[in-house]
């Protein structure tokens, strides 16, 4: 298999960070990055060692370490930077944000806490077992039907595309029981972290999620310390949102978010942020709201 190179888009002064789900690539972000990218942003989804595809498994703290460089590096360059990450790329998001609380926004899209959607086996609960059995360095979690896709056609051309390489726009077809554990224990460590997360947080999750309940955005939702906080439930998107039906849904409302995100922190600064009339009328909604 190829590996797969990061996707950079530079733009303006506020970049975003995209970090893709557990052993995939930036492929699975690149409908999003150019949202963003048109929208003024620049946008940056790494491929890390030891958690991308392609490469050797390492432990969640290679994963974070390697993240917290590459936002230290994006902050050391941009003026803003915010963290947006998918299924176990939003797990890490959220370790991230909890690492560098300059992080000016959250976004958690499919935010996979446990794997514990209606398209997955029963025997789920076993792996913790084996992973103490010879089986952990052999046994292989195969994807299958839907891919994280309601979209049929699309579902199908992954189908396809899974048949011939490891790795697909939508995700890895297979993901090994080592990868799976350290997601576990990344899991464990962001539970207890959600409270002291501050940073301006959106949480987008579809309903009928075959891979992680809503109960994960439920959680996250009733746990983190964020005070500007939206959670957005989608009605017609399996696990992968960002190319599933609402995939534009998706980029707009991370777009919306991002600028009412901006325009709440710069109005006490003394700098008078540039919004649109729509933008200021949805503020002083949500201005309304909160009193």
């Amino acid at each position: 298999m190829n590996p797969v190179k990061s996707i950079v888009y530079e733009a303006g002064q506020h970049a975003v960070l995209l970090l893709h789900g557990l052993s995939s690539s930036p492929l699975e972000m690149r409908f999003l990055a150019r949202a963003l990218y048109r929208e003024g942003y620049t946008v940056i989804a790494p491929t890390f060692d030891g958690y991308s595809a392609g490469t050797t498994e390492q432990r969640m703290e290679a994963w974070l370490a390697a993240a917290v460089s590459e936002f230290d590096a994006l902050k050391a360059k941009y003026h803003t930077v915010s963290i947006c990450g998918l299924s176990i790329g939003a797990t890490l998001a959220i370790a991230l944000a909890a690492e560098r609380p300059a992080a000016a926004a959250l976004i958690l899209l499919s935010v996979t806490l446990e794997y514990d959607g209606w398209a997955i086996p029963w025997y789920r609960f076993l792996l913790g077992w084996a992973w103490y059995t010879p089986l952990r360095h052999r046994w292989r979690y195969r994807e299958g039907e839907p891919y994280g896709l309601k979209n049929e056609a699309l579902r199908a051309k992954i189908a396809r595309a899974m048949q011939k390489d490891a790795i697909s726009e939508v995700g890895p077809s297979t993901i090994s029981l080592p990868a799976l554990h350290e997601a576990s224990r990344l899991s464990a460590k962001v539970r207890r972290q959600l409270p002291a997360i501050k940073a301006d947080t959106l949480i987008i999750h579809a309903i009928d999620d075959e891979t992680a309940s809503p109960l994960n955005a439920r959680f996250v939702d009733s746990q983190i310390g964020a005070s500007f906080l939206r959670t957005i439930y989608l009605d017609d998107s399996y696990h992968m949102i960002t190319s599933d039906n609402e995939r534009e849904i998706v980029a707009r409302e991370i777009v919306m978010f991002l600028r009412e995100s901006d325009a709440t922190r710069h109005a006490g600064d003394g700098t008078a942020p540039v919004v649109s009339k729509a933008l200021a009328r949805r503020l002083r909604q949500i201005a309304a709201v909160g009193n």
